[in-house]
């Protein structure tokens, strides 16, 4: 319970029977709680809530294009960032598949959303094979790519890991990853973490409230 200065506090008679002085303070105090609660709530996140962390620090990679990305580029959009590589067989094409659908739940604040998907298999997620791949989920979606001493940095910058698992022949191995998805506010700051598992449904509220909060 936050204090009441005794600045605040009115000097009460001496004559003033006790009780009753009790009960003015009590009042005194209880008018003080109901103005420190009238300012805007915090929005009441399904995923988790990170704000004010220190992770997440701005990166500089190439869409598919040749074209030097950083997330500043995309400020003054809600940006939801996802880790994944283009041969992953499940986690990663149902997560691009998930925010298709939460651009359809959106409406008219699908235009106010980035999706932007790093790779973290530079090695076979080529800008040939971004291109590609992408528009299979939607026109808008961007991918980046890097070299893997910049991919390594922009996955520490937001605490991803990601491991290559050998396979039976050199290029058909496997990448574990991290499956959380970061969504970043319209000043770039990041303000959720996404799991995997949370539908559509609970993610669009999410981000219509990150959208309207200042």
């Amino acid at each position: 319970m936050p204090s009441l200065p005794a600045s605040a506090l009115p000097l009460l008679p001496a004559c003033l029977a006790p009780f009753r002085a009790i009960r003015v303070l009590l009042a005194l105090v209880a008018a003080a709680l109901a103005l420190s609660g009238c300012g805007p709530e915090a929005p009441k996140f399904k995923g988790s809530d990170v704000t004010g962390s220190a992770f997440g620090r701005d990166f500089s990679l190439v869409d598919f294009d040749g074209k030097s990305r950083t997330l500043a580029d995309y400020r003054g959009k809600a940006v939801v960032l996802f880790f994944g590589y283009t041969q992953c067989p499940d986690v990663c094409p149902t997560t691009l598949l998930k925010y298709k659908r939460v651009r359809e739940l959106l409406g008219a604040d699908a235009d106010r959303l980035q999706v932007i998907y790093v790779s973290i298999d530079p090695e076979r997620d080529t800008a040939e094979v971004l291109r590609g791949y992408m528009p299979l989920f939607h026109p808008s979606f961007v991918g980046l790519r890097g070299d893997a001493r910049e991919t390594a940095a922009a996955a520490k910058a937001f605490k991803v890991v990601y491991e290559k698992v050998p396979g039976p022949t050199p290029t058909s191995y496997a990448m574990n990853h991290s499956t959380f998805a970061f969504a970043l506010d319209r000043e770039g700051r990041v303000r959720l973490m996404i799991p995997h598992a949370l539908e559509a449904a609970r993610v669009a509220e999410d981000l219509r409230a990150l959208l309207s909060s200042p």
